[in-house]
């Protein structure tokens, strides 16, 4: 009995040591997604439609799903990334890649920037910064990659999943305890099925869980996290790394469309427009359940939080660019990393200016600037979603490193969704001009 005790502590024990080598893509991800999709978008959702708009929270995350596994799955099986798999496909693919990038990555990193800066300003009382907060944000996370890089972003996103974690089921559990709010007398809820509610539901699913074409950055740290701890895992622990943070980020989601459903819809009000006013009634969501002393440490939490996706979106996106440059522009493999040394701080500070120059036009319009930037990332998913599928189940990945049916079933699914809905949007943003 004893020898059998300390055979199954011995293979637990190990259990957990290849987990926690493991571990990070995936959390990483979840902190990505969980930023605006959640605190802004989801809360959004249920404060104006209600639980209704669980259901769609629901299924464009589980239809998403295959393309974002596909980055794990194809890193740990080729030991490279899914971006040289795009240019397997042929240049064209990856100039194409190149290019859908470009063009969102501004708009994406200045909407989360301008969120971030909200709760930042929020949770110190400094509104009176103005532009500088989001430029003193900026700054920050420029210097935190540069020269800490990936270790670094590592180290902290790890910390800040445990406290969202913590803080967003115990303001869930208390508001379902509370129950919802009863509406005021008059109340007549949102048509999501007019214009504005379509727009909307569209912007809710570009980033829900997060952007289709954020796929490449899981097979970046996939790859940046076996150099990091030097261990290969198995293809089944990367991607049982990966679907747990997955699971987690879909079942916070609907935490937070039912946290805006119970505390706001039917209250008559409307969430503020101005990011600094927002993370105000973001906070003040969490403390009216929680209660008033939790302010201050629900305030810190969230900005917590805000401060690990933007961060996130900085690496990933210079990671990805810098790949991308080098499979582009350069032949000769080994001469690379001599090259383009320097690439990765070059778009670090690229895309921050430039995200700068976004967020300054849109001024203090929070919701159009997510609105924009979410519903631009569901333009292009479904150009990124075919790009992975073929990926991974044809001749550039061997067979028994091939998803299993029911995956290419749903993969085939999720991409006529998205082409369907982006098919949608082109119907009515050129049938209203």
């Amino acid at each position: 009995m004893a020898l059998g005790i300390l055979i199954q502590y011995k293979i637990m024990s190990s259990t957990v040591s290849r987990f926690s080598k493991t571990a990070g893509p995936g959390i990483l991800f979840a902190c990505t997604a969980i930023g605006v999709s959640h605190l802004v978008q989801s809360t959004r959702a249920g404060a104006d439609y209600g639980l209704f708009i669980v259901g769609f929270v629901i299924l464009v995350t589980i239809l998403k799903y295959p393309f974002f596994e596909f980055g794990s799955r194809y890193a740990n099986s080729t030991q490279t990334s899914i971006i040289d798999g795009y240019k397997k496909l042929g240049k064209p693919a990856l100039w194409l890649y190149f290019l859908l990038t470009i063009s969102s990555m501004f708009f994406v990193t200045g909407a989360v920037g301008f969120v971030t800066a909200g709760f930042f300003e929020n949770l110190f009382g400094i509104d009176f910064l103005g532009e500088w907060t989001i430029i003193i944000l900026f700054a920050v996370c420029v210097a935190v990659l540069a020269i800490g890089k990936f270790n670094a972003l590592d180290s902290l996103i790890k910390i800040i999943a445990i406290v969202l974690v913590v803080s967003t089921v115990a303001a869930f559990s208390l508001t379902l305890y509370n129950g919802p709010l009863v509406p005021i007398a008059g109340f007549e809820p949102k048509d999501l099925w007019d214009i504005s509610g379509i727009f909307f539901l569209l912007a809710l699913m570009g980033w829900m869980p997060t952007a289709v074409d954020l796929s490449s950055w899981n097979s970046l740290w996939t790859l940046e996290r076996m150099k990091q701890t030097r261990y290969k895992p198995r293809l089944k622990e990367t991607l049982f790394e990966f679907r747990l943070a997955y699971l987690i980020t879909g079942i916070l989601a609907i935490m937070f469309v039912t946290l805006g459903s119970f505390i706001f819809y039917g209250s008559g009000e409307e969430l503020p427009n101005s990011n600094s006013l927002f993370a105000h009634e973001i906070v003040t969501l969490y403390t009216q359940t929680i209660g008033e002393w939790s302010y201050v440490f629900i305030a810190a939490s969230a900005f917590t939080v805000m401060f690990g996706t933007i961060i996130a979106v900085f690496d990933g996106y210079s990671r990805s660019l810098q790949r991308t440059v080098e499979l582009i522009f350069t032949k000769n493999e080994e001469k690379i990393r001599t090259k383009f040394r320097t690439l990765y701080l070059f778009f670090l500070i690229l895309i921050s200016g430039g995200s700068l120059v976004v967020v300054f036009q849109f001024g203090n319009n929070l919701k159009e600037l997510v609105d924009f930037a979410t519903v631009l990332s569901f333009v292009i998913a479904p150009v990124i979603a075919i790009f992975n599928f073929r990926l991974v189940t044809g001749k550039f990945l061997d067979t028994e490193h091939q998803p299993s049916m029911w995956l290419k079933i749903l993969s085939v699914s999720g991409i006529l969704f998205l082409i369907g809905f982006a098919v949608v949007f082109a119907v009515l943003k050129f049938g209203s001009i």
